[in-house]
């Protein structure tokens, strides 16, 4: 299990053995790189921890501990935990600030804790059966525990299809599940119980004059940044030239005394290449800033891609934030980012969409579902961001409840296209009909507002499952840790405490947030439209890659699988081919789910998965 880690953690490898227990970890030395090797043991060695992460307040914990009598044996942040635990039991990840997953062992008690930061930066699969635990940052190193049964669930590839990704707890294989975030999990006599520690608050919301409010904002943000500058080893930034990380770097610069180093990623497609964007940062700020260049031809490194996640990951950003995790680390080993910032101010446009839609739920019925009828005509073609794709969307959700109006907007597939894709025999095996991701998590939404109640649900499903799995994977496959100050918990807090007019207003996204950085930022990157960290997958589809995934999606091989019907896959291809931009992203995922097959099943089961070509 360490082996298929040490990507994650090449500088050193520590175990500790206790009777049937085993603890593993690979470390990537960022804080005390003398002596702060893991496991990591109390005075008595009674309690053992690893993590993968950091503690971001360990400083403050470390003197408040030693002022109750505990001593230290490192600098290390990972310290803090056992004598935490000491302190107070499970109920220590409650103090913890920071991003992680660790699994702490007990001896006295017999008693395992694993346990997971709150917006879930840090991944953990386990699997439970018959009175043993495993578990693991990424699936491919718990698979190498051979009592884990490799049967897929069927829901989960149903999930899958839906959202691009797998949503915890459920994980794409039946006896493997995931840790959500904010959860911990003990583990004592041979059963365990999960049980979450934090949530974010969106029913309390502050009042105040809007300058304050916006000076508050940087303020806070340049707190999230600073702690998260705090490594024994080279930092960077990732820069895309977007409000969120040019944000960061504005911050990083105004903390630092040497010039920050930036790295951006870029395409050869205008449409979505923001370099230039990044560029202009650059120069503003006076980093040392490097880039790169993405083409067709990098899907080459997609096997890689999918052994690392472990499970079906549709986001096919996911390839230039490989590469741009690989060129940084050849630069630094931390890096900072932007993640976060559209989750907690409101920065997608489904948001604006579903508030204009919510307004219209005044509306009769009939009427509603007449408009929804008229907009089905318009057809599902065209470019994604075009107008009439925009216009078909927004109206085809009129008939629906807020939660399932969200739903279609963030599915890759609906749930009517899936039906139709699905041979009778896998349909069959689908469970029965539960409720899904979305409306769960709309049901738990504490916010008055559907601004916030959209925000929360994003937190719990969209960000975590689709967002954060990618960075950490794409990072930590070179070793690169990344950090992200938009995901501090008092800055999400700050933002979920904030009248919902203060996010979205009218059709203005990130409205206190673009506010705040007047004077900070260029006013016409304020203003200019949001890019997103996309890829030109249709225009790969219909180019160099349409013969590959034909021959990907209609190879017996996958066909055999026995999930899809050949000609539904067929159609599918030939109405993009004939102009429907809206379905590259259907075929990409139908695409990834057959290379994890062949990359982490086929594999595991001996069989040799089938090389690509392009």
């Amino acid at each position: 299990m360490c082996a298929r880690l040490e990507h994650r953690g090449p500088d050193s490898r520590g175990v500790h053995l206790d009777r049937n227990v085993a603890l593993g970890i690979q470390r990537l030395r960022v804080i005390d790189l003398e002596t702060g090797d893991q496991p990591i043991y109390n005075e008595d060695r009674s309690v053992v921890v690893v993590l993968n992460g950091e503690i971001y307040n360990h400083r403050e914990l470390r003197s408040e501990l030693r002022r109750r009598g505990h001593e230290f044996r490192t600098r290390s942040d990972t310290e803090v935990i056992v004598h935490l635990y000491e302190e107070l039991g499970p109920d220590c990840v409650e103090r913890l600030d920071g991003m992680f997953a660790f699994a702490l062992w007990d001896a006295r008690r017999r008693r395992l804790l694993l346990a997971r930061d709150r917006v879930g930066k840090k991944p953990l699969f386990y699997s439970l059966r018959d009175g043993v635990v495993s578990f693991a940052s990424e699936l491919h190193a718990l698979l190498a525990d051979r009592e884990i049964g490799r049967a897929v669930d069927p829901a989960a590839v149903d999930a899958f299809l839906q959202l691009g990704y797998v949503p915890a707890p459920r994980s794409i294989l039946s006896e493997v599940s995931k840790l959500p975030p904010a959860h911990s999990l003990l583990f004592e006599s041979g059963s365990a119980r999960t049980s979450r520690y934090w949530s974010l608050d969106y029913a309390t919301t502050r009042s105040g004059p809007v300058e304050e409010v916006a000076a508050e904002l940087i303020e806070t943000l340049g707190a999230a940044t600073r702690k998260r500058l705090v490594a024994d080893v080279p930092v960077g930034a990732f820069l895309s030239g977007g409000i969120d990380s040019s944000a960061v770097v504005a911050a990083m610069a105004a903390a630092s005394t040497e010039p920050v180093r930036t790295f951006s990623i870029g395409f050869d497609d205008d449409r979505f290449d923001e370099l230039p964007h990044a560029r202009r940062i650059a120069e503003r700020f006076g980093t040392v800033h490097e880039e790169f260049l993405v083409r067709a031809d990098a899907i080459s490194v997609l096997p890689e891609i999918v052994r690392h996640h472990g499970e079906p990951f549709a986001d096919p950003s996911a390839i230039p934030t490989h590469y741009l995790a690989a060129l940084t680390r050849s630069r630094v080993t931390v890096a900072l980012n932007g993640d976060g910032g559209d989750e907690s101010f409101g920065g997608y446009s489904r948001y604006v969409a579903n508030a204009v839609a919510g307004r219209l739920d005044h509306l009769p019925m009939g009427m509603r579902r007449a408009l929804a009828a008229g907009a089905s005509r318009l057809g599902n073609r065209g470019e994604v961001g075009g107008l009439r794709n925009k216009l078909r969307r927004l109206g085809s959700t009129l008939a629906l409840d807020e939660a399932e109006r969200y739903e279609r907007y963030v599915s890759w597939i609906g749930r009517a296209a899936r039906k139709d894709l699905y041979t009778a025999e896998f349909a069959a095996a689908m469970p029965a009909a539960g409720t899904g991701a979305i409306p769960a998590a709309f049901a738990s939404a504490s916010g008055d507002r559907i601004v916030d109640r959209m925000l929360e649900v994003d937190v719990s499903t969209y960000l975590v499952g689709d967002l954060l799995a990618k960075v950490d994977i794409s990072t930590m496959a070179h070793g690169l840790e990344a950090r992200s100050p938009f995901l501090d918990p008092d800055l999400m807090q700050f933002a979920a405490s904030l009248p919902a007019r203060m996010k979205v207003r009218g059709r203005e996204k990130k409205w206190i947030l673009r506010r705040a950085l007047r004077g900070v930022l260029p006013d016409d990157l304020l203003d200019r439209p949001k890019q997103g960290f996309s890829v030109p997958l249709s225009a790969w589809l219909r180019g160099s890659l349409r013969p590959w995934a034909r021959d990907i999606l209609l190879d017996p091989v996958a066909v055999g699988r026995g999930y899809f019907e050949p000609k539904a896959i067929a159609g599918l291809i030939a109405r993009h081919d004939d102009g429907a931009d809206a379905l590259a992203k259907p075929i990409w995922a139908l695409i990834m789910l057959e290379l994890w097959h062949r990359e982490v099943i086929d594999t595991a089961t001996g069989r040799d998965p089938v090389p690509m070509a392009v």
